[in-house]
């Protein structure tokens, strides 16, 4: 046995901290940071040792994050990173609706849009995210509480481990919404899918089930969070029975028409519980407590580093064309979708755009005011 007693150390042990507490909060939108006891598989507290919990909390905006929201998720990684009694990060979001579904599309439209000095001084805060996931000296594990779409997949992508509720979807929303998925999606998706499925992945903008994603293997497990009577039951919108169907795999894909109606009833009136998935992220948790610190962390950064070298090489010519880019189409694409309540649509009239550009028009309000649909009378 070592005596510690024998290496007295002058003045305490070292805070390694580069941030208070100044970045989190309680009320939305903000970041809330807690630590949380690891258990045993008996459920029993494990003592002295915690997961590091960094939850988004603007449910009311599906946890799209403020810039402010964007500075909490830096400190919350770092603050994690630093105190030795933790054991791994746990990345998740208040509510079952959304773990996050990217930027704050208010803020991106009623300050950023036309702005674009100061959209690239948010990019790299947007970075600095990407990064303090990337660089956290603790496993992360993405606890996917509800939809994980366009910024909020690639936050969540750039985590080591995603457990999912089976009632979460998952995409992009780029380019349909007046942006690109550069933020981390189009250098993580090859990681994790075939070069085709990543492609059509990050352009279609079609959302994908839990169960899909856990196929293809861009999450580890997806686990029901619906009771019905008491009892788990699987998302029944989506397909779970492991089968081919005319040559067609369907597992993970939705069922449609009086299938679909009834299932979205019976997700309207069943409970939601999460009870399972904190059990899995625990289970993973503990599995990560018995292993030596150092050589897990050598062995969590060497599988990053694949996604890693990507998202560096790109991640600052990136931060340039989204800054140019604000000054046109994601100017139609975030004022499109913050106008909804007001036009009933979300987008913009995409083939008169097209159009308008087939005539080389220039890009001014004469064109804005063509593309965007008129406000309801």
């Amino acid at each position: 046995m070592v005596d510690l007693n024998k290496w007295p150390r002058q003045g305490g042990i070292v805070d390694h901290q580069l941030f208070g507490d100044e970045h989190f909060g309680t009320e939305a939108p903000c970041v809330v940071f807690e630590k949380k006891p690891v258990v045993d598989p008996a459920g029993n507290v494990v003592e002295d040792l915690y997961t590091a919990w960094v939850t988004l909390n603007n449910p009311k905006q599906y946890n799209s994050y403020t810039t402010e929201m964007v500075k909490g998720v830096i400190a919350g990684m770092h603050k994690a990173s630093m105190d030795r009694s933790v054991v791994a990060i746990i990345f998740t979001a208040m509510g079952d609706k959304a773990f996050c579904t990217g930027g704050n599309t208010k803020e991106y439209a009623e300050y950023y849009s036309g702005n674009p000095s100061e959209y690239a001084a948010y990019m790299d805060l947007f970075n600095g995210m990407v990064d303090s996931i990337l660089m956290a000296k603790k496993p992360v594990i993405c606890r996917v509480n509800g939809m994980r779409v366009a910024g909020g997949q690639e936050i969540g992508m750039a985590c080591d481990l995603a457990i999912s509720s089976d009632l979460a979807v998952f995409g992009q929303a780029g380019p349909k919404h007046g942006s690109a998925p550069v933020g981390g999606s189009t250098d993580f998706l090859p990681e994790f899918l075939t070069a085709e499925q990543a492609m059509w992945s990050c352009i279609s903008c079609e959302l994908w089930s839990a169960y899909k994603m856990e196929r293809v293997g861009l999450i580890s497990k997806a686990v029901p969070v619906l009771k019905v009577d008491g009892k788990f039951v699987r998302n029944p919108l989506i397909i779970t029975d492991k089968y081919v169907d005319n040559g067609e795999i369907v597992y993970g894909e939705y069922v449609k028409g009086e299938a679909a109606a009834a299932a979205k009833q019976l997700i309207a009136d069943a409970e939601t519980d999460f009870s399972l998935l904190d059990k899995e992220i625990n289970k993973v948790v503990y599995t990560l407590t018995n292993l030596f610190p150092n050589c897990l962390m050598m062995s969590v950064d060497g599988i990053r580093q694949k996604k890693k070298f990507f998202w560096d090489v790109n991640k600052n010519n990136n931060r340039h064309w989204l800054m140019a880019n604000m000054q046109t189409e994601a100017y139609l694409g975030f004022t499109a979708f913050n106008t909804k309540k007001l036009t009933g649509k979300d987008t913009i009239d995409f083939i008169k755009y097209r159009q308008l550009l087939k005539e080389a028009r220039p890009f001014d309000q004469e064109l804005v005011d063509a593309v965007l649909a008129p406000r309801k009378e």
